[in-house]
């Protein structure tokens, strides 16, 4: 039987891991699943590094045209990241014949759709299964273990950076300044963290969970989404208090057609399954009409992980090469009669932290807008007394609409009394 020949476009972390990992087991593959997978091309610009790997002569090259032009190569990997050139380079590759695995999150969210279809065009495949999640085989889940359910709802920590630095917050009662320090220190966050720390990286990632898990394309300008950067250790120990964990959270959930997609810290439940995933690692909740939750959890990055999930992709389609049977992915999203919902028209419980004037009778204002804005309060913490100071009080709320939130929170932060900027966070139990 023919080799099916593998390229791979990039050779940093993730490229290192995928190589070793065909090095290591091609024989293994071979055995336990027919499947003859050669290595036959790897490019990169950087032709002088050593990655602590024996490569044959001539297999690493400069030029990523070469792999993408060569005929007898069957499957290509891009793994360099970005917008451009990997969109360009995929584009080619599936119009001379190739499926594509890629671990590029940032251009399926941004460019996906367009590509899907492209690939459906020439009836070649784009696995994507490193792109969320490391080495956690959730697209998979979604697309195989769960097609039999319509999924309710989405509630994941796909970002290992920010979970890091929000459990190293808690658990050393340290700034955020430092502990995205220690995350730098320590190998998890970049240079430039601004992408995890912002949500923007969770955004990628849920655009396409909840396309996949909604049937209907999710733009992502669609995704309502904030970071971590303003997260206080003062709100940490209030949360604690109140039986809650701070966490990034990416969420998707779908009613009567509407769906709702957003990124933002919110207070979970400290008995529940999403407050035990600290660290560096993920987790995504999901639940299902007929499988009800579910849980995926495991190391959300790292050279190991994703490389795993990129050959199990590399694996996947070369059974579908053998088999002579191309699956290409959704090529075309179907329910465009389901609806996004914006911000304003979500209900939640919230966390407010008002700063305002030790004064009688502040507190009885607040309730009072409050209430007529349709918000009912559930318990409220005021500690000590500060006369004529300014001093914090903490509430928490029943559901209630976002728009009726922003306007009752936009009134209270222009009262005389009010001496600070209303700290808000949404609150779930999960």
């Amino acid at each position: 039987m023919k080799n099916i020949r593998i390229g791979i476009i990039g050779f940093g972390t993730v490229g290192r891991g995928v190589v070793k990992n065909l090095q290591r087991n091609l024989a293994v593959f071979r055995r336990h699943f027919g499947v003859p997978v050669e290595l036959a091309k790897i490019a990169d610009k950087d032709l002088k590094t050593d990655r602590g790997i024996n490569i044959p002569q001539g297999m690493l090259i400069s030029d990523a045209e070469e792999i993408v032009n060569d005929k007898s190569i069957d499957i290509v990997v891009e793994l360099i990241g970005g917008i451009e050139p990997a969109m360009s380079l995929i584009k080619k590759a599936l119009s001379n014949g190739k499926s594509v695995v890629t671990a590029n999150k940032a251009l399926l969210a941004e460019k996906g759709e367009e590509l899907f279809k492209h690939a459906g065009l020439h009836n070649r495949e784009i696995f994507f299964e490193a792109s969320v999640g490391g080495g956690i085989p959730i697209i998979k889940g979604l697309r195989e273990g769960l097609a039999a359910n319509r999924i309710f709802s989405i509630y994941a920590i796909i970002n290992g950076t920010t979970n890091y630095i929000l459990s190293r917050m808690k658990e050393e009662k340290i700034s955020f300044k430092d502990a995205l320090k220690s995350a730098k220190d320590e190998g998890y966050a970049e240079a430039d963290p601004r992408l995890d720390i912002s949500g923007m990286d969770s955004a990628h990632k849920i655009v396409l969970l909840s396309s996949i898990a909604s049937g209907k394309w999710i733009k992502l300008n669609e995704v309502y989404s904030e970071g971590i950067e303003k997260v206080d250790q003062i709100d940490i120990e209030y949360a604690k208090e109140l039986g809650f964990v701070i966490k990034l959270l990416a969420v998707y959930k779908e009613k009567n057609n509407a769906i709702e997609v957003r990124v933002n810290p919110t207070m979970v439940g400290d008995k529940g399954m999403l407050a035990a995933v600290t660290g560096a690692y993920n987790a995504i909740l999901l639940e299902g009409d007929f499988v009800g939750n579910i849980l995926y959890y495991g190391l959300g990055a790292g050279e190991k992980p994703t490389a795993s999930a990129v050959v199990s992709d590399i694996l996947d389609i070369s059974r579908n090469i053998i088999s002579g049977k191309s699956r290409p992915f959704i090529p075309d999203f179907p329910n465009r009669e389901k609806k996004i919902i914006g911000i304003g028209e979500i209900r939640s419980k919230y966390y407010f932290r008002f700063t305002v004037l030790d004064r009688t009778g502040v507190l009885s204002k607040i309730a009072g807008v409050l209430g007529d804005n349709k918000i009912s309060i559930s318990s409220v913490i005021q500690k000590g007394r500060n006369k004529g100071n300014a001093v914090p009080i903490v509430v928490l709320t029943h559901k209630a609409y976002e728009r009726d939130m922003r306007d009752a929170i936009d009134i209270i932060d222009k009262m005389d009394v009010t001496k600070g900027k209303t700290v808000v966070y949404r609150v779930g139990g999960f």
